[in-house]
């Protein structure tokens, strides 16, 4: 199996694949540099890292049984072209699989997505060009994410999308652009999630970081655009 570098482990979480037990494989590396990013140490994919695959493939042969699942996140775990090979590993031991992506490498995810069995996509911002720019640090490509949703929306596989409400960096009309964009899409499952600010930001209030998620008006028009939505606090 192609080399895959890990950043973290998680043995248990609830809250990582709806309704499932699950095992969260942080992977190391991610193209973007988000401003709201909690993860920043494993942005560079050459990180020293001393967490062996192989003892965490040890450790889920152990809780088979227990365990429903195992999350690929990161990250972003598109940046590993190892991640397919890894994935059929997990797979081939009985577990049922998730990925968290912010849609990367469209060709890489459609291969990949064919093994998965529930998706978290990520949406930072309106899709456009050069907001979506803006909240990456000035990398993200706006037209592969689109074609990674698309992708996902087209494949009948269970999936949710979410935006991590940043005031700092969203308003209220980005998140009306963004729904509209997503309905149009085809995506039914959509969620607001806070903003939990970052170590150095000292200056946005706990006010400012609920006014997004706390917009009775666009919550109103929310629960109307989709199936499923909800705000994640």
């Amino acid at each position: 199996m192609s080399l895959i570098r890990i950043g973290g482990i998680e043995r248990f979480s609830i809250v990582d694949f709806p309704n499932q037990m699950a095992a969260v494989v942080f992977m190391q590396g991610c193209p973007w540099r988000c401003p709201f990013c909690h993860n920043a140490h494993l942005q560079d994919v050459n990180a020293e890292t001393n967490i062996s695959w192989n003892k965490f493939v040890d450790f889920l042969k152990q809780r088979k049984g227990v365990l429903d699942a195992v999350v690929f996140s990161g990250g972003e775990p598109l940046v590993q072209q190892g991640l397919k090979d890894a994935i059929e590993e997990v797979k081939d031991l009985g577990y049922k699989i998730g990925l968290h992506t912010g849609g990367y490498l469209p060709e890489h995810f459609k291969a990949v997505l064919e093994l998965v069995d529930w998706v978290g996509f990520d949406i930072k911002a309106p899709l456009e060009a050069t907001r979506y720019k803006e909240i990456t640090g000035g990398i993200a490509d706006v037209k592969k994410v689109k074609e990674c949703l698309q992708i996902l929306c087209d494949s009948q596989k269970d999936f949710e999308c979410r935006t991590t409400c940043d005031p700092r960096f969203l308003s209220i009309e980005d998140i009306y652009t963004i729904a509209d964009t997503l309905k149009g899409m085809g995506v039914k499952e959509y969620y607001l999630q806070k903003y939990r600010r970052i170590p150095s930001d000292t200056d946005t209030s706990e006010g400012q970081c609920l006014a997004l998620v706390e917009n009775d008006e666009l919550n109103e028009y929310l629960k109307n655009t989709f199936d499923i939505f909800d705000v994640r606090k």
